[in-house]
């Protein structure tokens, strides 16, 4: 199956490296050491921010919107407004005297080689590497029986400020072709190449305006999904996205001459984007409405000539979840939530695709089962028991097999494969394992390692310890708690709380080398499994969505509490964070409870829940929080909306807020309109800052230069107003 990922989330999966010594540190922090008091404080004056008079009518609720000029990322007066706060932001930092230190030891510690899983496509092995520094992973080729690895593409050579990269590869079913995305400035926008593997050069085919879509192979060429460009006039970067289109492209042929596939005029909203099966017999096209969670499947037989302009639906309702992940005797094998919250793996024939013809492959369990791939013969289901990882192997009948053996508490990801491959990779971390790639052979169930990290972290230096605690309503919460060996637990010790809490999205653990630094110092991590969610299934999910959203704040308030109950830390020694969905998580949480922690860190964050809606890919988010332009669901938003719950003369949190002038997912405009409102509003000493950075998007594809940069600034800004000195006695 031609695959590629759909996310909202902003976790930033980074694999970097540390010495097995911390340099300096606060091991056993002494109440001097660790006595947010003794920080000394930075003064700052903001630049000025005009309130205008706008004012808009919900439903009969009058609402102002003083700072809506900053919704115009191109106007003059909000460059301006951005680089003034830039420049105060940048004046702050420069007077931390430990941050040269901070930025010294990331970069050392993320200075080592890392590789991602590989993929076997004909005689040759796919996959791709980072030396260390490199601003983006290379893609390499290497021979299957043993050989010298090449570079096939090496995107650092696509800007001058590495801030090109690469977005997805899609392999031809013969082995000759690959189709891959490039991504300019972290946009979602994607520019679609092809190279020929045979001669490993670039063809003169090129696809614009690609979002939402990958290159599903068909022949001599691929169908991908697309808009249409941007009209001079309007914000290519802000403008919503409506009537996406399916498109195919034949090889050596001029994107205008590509065929038209399928639309739906009547519906402007909603992604279509279609895949190929492994087998190159169907074409699956997924649908969904903007309304509801779900999507719907329509397929096509490819070798049916009487099928060549129409498709049969698989699946009528966008109320469930559903992808297909392979195909058994002309029949596909579809993962579906539709009875079955935890999911389930059915076989459906698109003769007879009516769900009273269905037929489990493998039923829904009490783990959800959180992805299925087929190789080999087999079907490797993952499932999560408690958020971590849980391997099993059957044949494609669904008999169980094996269990696969991780080696630790953590997230194994990877394990696609062709039908006649012996072997699959796959990755496996964890919070203080670093990502560490295995061969698995499918026939003796046994993982060996093909790529060890060169990372200098020994896991047996650190304790990760999984608790539960009860939220608001008294629903127990899972939330993982990471530390070194030997750190005092006197409730003073630096907190980093992070979370996320949406859109069915689960928070496994995962190896990050920015919080190894935390860590090393003698800090905490603590990482929760709020409802919204996916890590129970779709129960789980929707106790976190509309009109359930407050949930999910409370659970992550309880988690903040839970963690100075137990005596781990205090509100004044406790930073809150979360990017994207996560960072309306801080901002809601920050304006609903401003004393729970002394640090915020909202990232990239849904801010403005009445207008989230009108900008770019806003739409979609409607069935996770509901929309203003209905009047309930506007009377729950505005109650959360953490620009519009902003009191004048409270003492908030030190908050940094973090984005990006390239976010065209979640726009800019979020965080410049919470920035303004929130430094208008504070009373207290404590600093408001927004950090905006240049030539990135909402997170992917970041380059290691700006991740370094923006680490180094968060755990500075952390540890100045916590009043630690992490190199300093």
């Amino acid at each position: 199956m031609n695959k590629f990922t759909l996310s909202l989330s902003t976790l930033l999966a980074v694999a970097a490296c540390r010495s097995s010594e911390p340099q300096g540190g606060f091991m056993a922090a002494s109440p001097k050491a660790a006595n947010a008091k003794t920080a000394p404080r930075i003064p700052v004056q903001y630049p000025t921010a005009p309130q205008g008079e706008r004012i808009d009518d919900y439903h009969g609720t009058p609402v102002p919107d003083p700072y809506r000029w900053l919704e115009d990322a191109d106007a003059p007066e909000t460059k301006e407004w951005v680089a003034a706060e830039n420049q105060v932001t940048a004046e702050y930092f420069s007077k931390i005297p430990f941050r040269g230190q901070i930025r010294e030891r990331l970069t050392a510690m993320w200075n080592y080689e890392r590789h991602g899983v590989p993929q076997r496509e004909g005689d040759y092995l796919y996959f791709t590497k980072n030396d260390g520094l490199q601003n983006q992973a290379v893609l390499y080729m290497q021979p299957v029986k043993g050989g010298e690895a090449t570079v096939l593409l090496d995107p650092n050579k696509l800007s001058d400020d590495g801030t090109t990269a690469l977005a997805g590869t899609y392999f031809s079913p013969d082995h000759r072709y690959l189709a891959y995305a490039t991504s300019g400035a972290g946009s979602d926008w994607h520019k679609i190449r092809v190279v020929d593997l045979k001669t490993r050069k670039t063809l003169p085919d090129e696809i614009n305006w690609v979002k939402v879509s990958g290159a599903a192979w068909a022949k001599d060429g691929f169908y991908y999904s697309r808009y249409e460009a941007p009209k001079a006039n309007g914000s290519r970067l802000a403008g919503q996205n409506q009537f996406q289109q399916v498109y195919y492209h034949k090889l050596g042929s001029k994107q205008s001459q590509d065929k038209l596939i399928y639309e739906d005029r009547r519906m402007p909203l909603g992604f279509r984007y279609l895949t190929t099966t492994d087998d190159a017999r169907f074409a699956v096209l997924h649908l969904t409405n903007g309304k509801a969670p779900g999507n719907r499947l329509l397929v096509r037989d490819l070798t049916d000539s009487k099928q060549a302009t129409k498709f049969t639906s698989l699946v009528t309702s966008y109320s469930y979840h559903n992808n297909v992940v392979g195909t058994k005797g002309g029949k596909l094998l579809v993962r579906t939530n539709y009875k079955a919250p935890r999911y389930r793996l059915v076989l459906v024939d698109p003769r007879r695709p009516q769900a009273a013809n269905w037929k489990d492959v493998l039923p829904e369990a009490e783990q959800k089962l959180e992805s299925v791939s087929q190789a080999g013969g087999r079907l490797i289901a993952t499932y999560l028991k408690d958020a971590s990882s849980a391997v099993k192997v059957y044949d494609e009948q669904g008999k169980a097999l094996h269990e696969v053996e991780l080696p630790a508490l953590g997230t194994a990801t990877g394990f696609e494969g062709h039908r006649t491959d012996k072997e699959v990779y796959y990755a496996f971390m964890s919070f203080a394992y670093p990502t560490t790639i295995y061969k698995y052979d499918l026939a003796s169930n046994t993982s060996t390692v093909y790529q060890a990290p060169t990372a200098k972290v020994n896991p047996a230096d650190y304790v990760t310890t999984q608790v539960f605690y009860a939220s608001k309503d008294g629903t127990k919460i899972p939330m993982f708690v990471v530390h070194k060996k030997g750190v005092k637990l006197n409730g003073q010790v630096p907190t980093y709380l992070y979370g996320y809490g949406g859109f069915n999205v689960s928070l496994t653990p995962s190896f990050n080398m920015a919080r190894m630094l935390w860590l090393e110092n003698g800090g905490i991590l603590a990482v929760v499994n709020l409802r919204g969610g996916g890590e129970y299934g779709e129960e789980w999910h929707q106790a976190g969505m509309t009109p359930h959203k407050q949930n999910v704040f409370d659970d992550f308030i309880a988690a903040a509490e839970y963690l100075t109950i137990q005596g781990y830390t205090n509100p004044a020694h406790l930073a809150i964070a979360g990017g994207s969905n996560g960072g309306l998580l801080v901002g809601a949480t920050m304006t609903q409870r401003p004393d729970v922690a002394r640090v915020a860190f909202p990232a990239v964050g849904v801010m403005d829940m009445l207008r989230y809606q009108k900008f770019t890919i806003g739409w979609n988010w409607i069935p996770e929080y509901g929309t203003s332009d209905n009047y309930n669901q506007f009377q729950n938003l505005y109650k959360f909306s953490p620009l519009h719950n902003l009191k004048a003369g409270t003492n908030y949190p030190a908050t940094l807020i973090t984005t990006a002038d390239h976010d065209d997912r979640v726009v800019p405009a979020h965080s410049y309109k919470f920035a303004a409102a929130l430094q208008a509003a504070d009373a207290g000493s404590n600093p408001q800052l927004i950090r905006v950075d240049t030539n990135a998007g909402h997170g992917a594809g970041k380059s290691t230069q700006l991740q370094i940069d923006e680490w180094t600034d968060i755990w500075t800004f952390a540890y100045q107003n916590m009043g630690v000195n992490p190199y300093g006695k």
